[in-house]
């Protein structure tokens, strides 16, 4: 089958409205594929970001920063979402949203105490000789400098968690994901390109709002100042 039967085939597959309707169509699927993705990263930023503010606020633990993401990082995906599935997890969304939140924890867990490492010693001290408590320092000055990389990891995170998620359709969970896999069992690999399209652009667009959101709620000083 040459290629380009394969993408013209992705591209009927896409244009066809049934395609697109339903409890199993592209719309249903979209959405159930944003939820899983929203809940891993949710879950992977409660565990990742007060642990590297924290850090960073304290400038220790860099070594055990380090040591854990790369150990993160290390682990494929693909072994983690098997653990989880033949644990009393089982099989579903549960494995993959787990999986995806292990593997979104190093770019928060990184971005957020080398954010909050680089504010200025300076300005740390000057808030403190204001009088305020640690953790009035920590909220109203050494956050809002440290906000621009700490966004960037919870984008990273994002757009990984969102290209991970669509392995659910290896352990029966929903998403994207079964549309690919499903391609792949009948050989109609045009709905594989479909299903991969719709994985790319997904990530395309939730880097694109996050990029915008980002900017909307950073004030315009500390821009500059990223940017300086």
């Amino acid at each position: 089958m040459s290629e380009g039967n394969i993408l013209e085939q992705a591209f009927r597959w896409l244009n066809d409205p049934l395609n697109w309707q339903g409890p199993d169509g592209i719309v249903a699927l979209t959405g159930e594929h944003l939820g899983m993705s929203a809940v891993a990263v949710l879950i992977a930023a409660v565990i990742a970001l007060p642990l590297g503010v924290w850090l960073g606020h304290r400038r220790r633990g860099g070594t055990l920063t380090v040591v854990a993401a790369n150990t993160s990082r290390a682990l494929p995906t693909f072994a983690l979402l098997l653990i989880f599935a033949s644990t009393s997890i089982g099989f579903g969304n549960r494995p993959t949203v787990l999986a995806a939140a292990v593997f979104a924890i190093p770019p928060i867990l990184t971005n957020a105490w080398t954010g909050m490492l680089e504010v200025d010693a300076d300005t740390r001290d000057a808030a403190r000789g204001m009088g305020m408590s640690a953790a009035r320092s920590v909220a109203l000055v050494e956050l809002p400098l440290a906000l621009p990389l700490i966004a960037a990891g919870l984008r990273t995170a994002t757009v990984q968690v969102i290209a991970t998620v669509p392995l659910a359709g290896l352990v029966g969970g929903g998403g994207l994901g079964p549309i690919i896999i499903t391609g792949l069992a009948t050989r109609r690999f045009g709905e594989v390109v479909a299903g991969g399209v719709l994985v790319a652009l997904l990530c395309v667009l939730a880097e694109t709002v996050l990029s915008i959101g980002q900017r909307l709620l950073t004030p315009g000083p500390v821009r500059a100042l990223a940017k300086a």
